[in-house]
């Protein structure tokens, strides 16, 4: 049971109630008065967004000056209660010209009934699309006078099939010259290093950009090589796999454009893509990472007055891919007073704000490359006694082009469409730091 609502009410700051709808019969109507005696005449507003006040449970938000309250009286579903709630007022605003508030309320209380209506049922939620709801709910909000120009945006040309059918997120009868699909996949790396270069933690977070440009209907298919995938395949057709390095994808969620069905029974992701720029999937992966980098710092202090800081970064991918915009930040003392460097490649400098050395590489080379920063630090020197100081890790910053380092990879995308037409696809990779850090 994803959520069932026995009522919903907009209440202003003061708790007057703007607009209410009653789905259910388990709650009585004056439910409204428990919140407002317990909850918002006790400034517990802010402690936390779910309270249970006898047999109801009260999920509220805040948007703008406007309270939203969820009543329901069953073990329901608050992360879904509070999605619905979210795409309800993205919803309003589309109406109202990008404005929610009391006001906006208050003008267009008629259509907001009818809305209500349509988007949840029996107080479970329907459909929240605006591009589809302002297909048969036509009526026009009225706008603030400060709100946003309405975009200009054509209607699908079936609105039965996306009402009933299951491609809400794309509208028939598109047609480009040129047919061509874009695909990214981006990772962050989280990283937690010792100082003699043992990782302590690490995970990667990934996700798969697309930007599709395709005429009609189409129908993709997915091929990565994460070991699940590879091994449906090879039961299939009946023969071992060869694909090379396989990979476990851990933590994965996909577009809602993705068929879940297919993609439990075969492994392959298959779907109907929006059009235009969408976000696939993410996922998370914690065995058998690429490090891109490794880093091995040495700080020694000399008395009271001065450091030296050794900080070597060895590149750990392919000789023919490189790093762009890589900085390494190597904390020190917040009473130093300057710093000679000494550097293999790049721009280091002492940055006061940030209390650390900041080591610029515009372009690292791969292939097993070493670059080395020195630094000969001083320090200000004072009678009074100071703390003992606890140095914070080190942190880089990077992105390595065509590189993952959870090894994930294309195998192959395939566009099927049946008026056949021809398609171009490109495919990147990038990897970025994420959490980045090497103890010192």
């Amino acid at each position: 049971m994803p959520v069932a609502a026995s009522a919903i009410y907009f209440l202003n700051l003061r708790g007057d109630v703007l607009i209410n709808r009653l789905y259910r019969d388990d709650v009585g109507g004056n439910m409204v008065d428990a919140f407002r005696t317990h909850i918002m005449q006790t400034k517990d507003l802010g402690t936390c967004p779910v309270r249970q006040i006898g047999g109801c449970s009260f999920l509220y938000m805040r948007i703008s000056n406007v309270y939203i309250v969820t009543v329901v009286s069953s073990n329901a579903n608050a992360a879904c209660a509070f999605k619905f709630v979210v795409e309800a007022v993205a919803l309003f605003k589309s109406y109202f010209g990008g404005a929610f508030d009391e006001d906006a309320i208050r003008n267009n209380f008629v259509l907001i009934y009818e809305l209500l209506d349509e988007i949840m049922d029996f107080g479970y939620p329907q459909n929240l699309s605006p591009e589809i709801l302002k297909l048969y709910i036509t009526q026009e909000g009225v706008r603030s006078p400060f709100s946003t120009k309405p975009q200009d945006m054509r209607p699908p040309a079936n609105a039965t099939l996306q009402v009933t059918g299951a491609v809400g997120w794309r509208r028939e009868g598109l047609v480009y010259k040129k047919n061509e699909v874009f695909l990214d996949i981006v990772e962050s790396v989280n990283l937690l290093m010792s100082q003699k270069g043992n990782t302590l933690r690490c995970d990667v977070t990934g996700k798969i950009l697309m930007k599709c440009f395709l005429s009609g209907m189409p129908d993709l298919k997915l091929g990565l090589n994460d070991k699940i995938g590879l091994e449906k395949e090879a039961q299939a057709k009946a023969r071992p796999s060869r694909s090379g390095k396989t990979i476990e994808l851990d933590d994965v969620t996909f577009h809602q454009c993705v068929n879940l069905t297919r993609f439990n029974t075969e492994k392959t992701v298959s779907f109907v893509p929006p059009d235009g720029e969408f976000e696939l999937m993410k996922y998370r992966i914690t065995e058998g990472i690429n490090l891109p980098f490794r880093v091995l710092p040495s700080i020694k202090e000399l008395g009271r007055t001065r450091m030296e800081v050794n900080v070597k970064v060895k590149s750990l991918f392919g000789a023919k891919m490189f790093a762009l915009g890589v900085v390494v930040k190597v904390p020190v003392p917040k009473h130093t007073a300057k710093a000679n460097f000494q550097v293999t490649a790049g721009r280091a400098k002492y940055n006061a704000a940030l209390d650390c050395l900041v080591w610029k590489v515009r372009k690292f080379p791969g292939g097993q490359t070493e670059l080395t920063m020195s630094a000969e630090v001083e320090l200000i020197s004072t009678m009074v006694e100071k703390k003992s100081w606890t140095r914070p890790p080190i942190q880089m910053e990077f992105q390595v082009p065509m590189f993952t380092a959870s090894g994930l990879r294309v195998r192959f995308l395939k566009v099927w469409e049946k008026s056949g037409y021809s398609t171009v696809e490109w495919v990147r990779y990038i990897t970025r730091a994420g959490s980045y850090e090497i103890r010192c």
